[in-house]
């Protein structure tokens, strides 16, 4: 039965682990914490969620871009659970926009993050999947990438300048007025 994981927040020691391979995707309970993941990320707005945001460090993201309330202009997709991801390579562009966190919510920041992506994973079948990615998609891909590494997004922001809260980004970036 799917459940709806707790997100863990800010502070807490497991977002700041490397995360671990997984050998067995066909594992009862990886196949478990993926279909958790993608219903939990819906329930939460979010647009990606990585496996150490439930606290279990595992080599594991789901990306699931579509529009809602944080991100009205996203594109839309299925949910992809991405599992040993890596980036191949990437463009020298890099492009700076506004990302959130479920694990650091009220805050938003400017992070600067590679414009494509070249990546590989294996999917949930285990199969390798390669793919390349751009804008706002690759943009999931890093910020989920970096849970895997024990980061969040306040680590790549590049002056304290660049952050505001989430109604303030409502009400000045995306144009919703925080009365109504």
């Amino acid at each position: 039965m799917t459940e709806l994981a707790p997100i863990i927040q800010l502070g807490n020691p497991v977002l700041r682990q490397k995360a671990v391979e997984i050998k067995n995707i066909q594992d009862q309970r990886i196949q478990k914490l993926i279909d958790d993941l993608i219903a939990t990320v819906s329930q939460a707005n979010g647009v990606g969620i990585a496996s150490p945001q439930v606290a279990e460090s595992y080599r594991l993201f789901i990306v699931a871009s579509r529009p809602n309330a944080r991100y009205p202009h996203a594109p839309e997709m299925e949910p992809t659970a991405m599992i040993n991801p890596q980036i191949i390579s990437h463009s020298t562009e890099v492009v700076k926009d506004w990302e959130g966190c479920l694990s650091v919510p009220g805050i938003r920041g400017l992070v600067p993050r590679y414009q494509k992506i070249e990546i590989e994973y294996t999917d949930r079948n285990g199969n390798l999947q390669k793919q390349e990615l751009t804008d706002f998609v690759a943009r999931i891909f890093q910020h989920e990438y970096d849970h895997l590494e024990g980061k969040v997004f306040l680590d790549r922001v590049e002056s304290t300048d660049e952050l505001m809260t989430e109604a303030e980004y409502q009400k000045q970036i995306i144009g919703i007025a925080g009365d109504r």
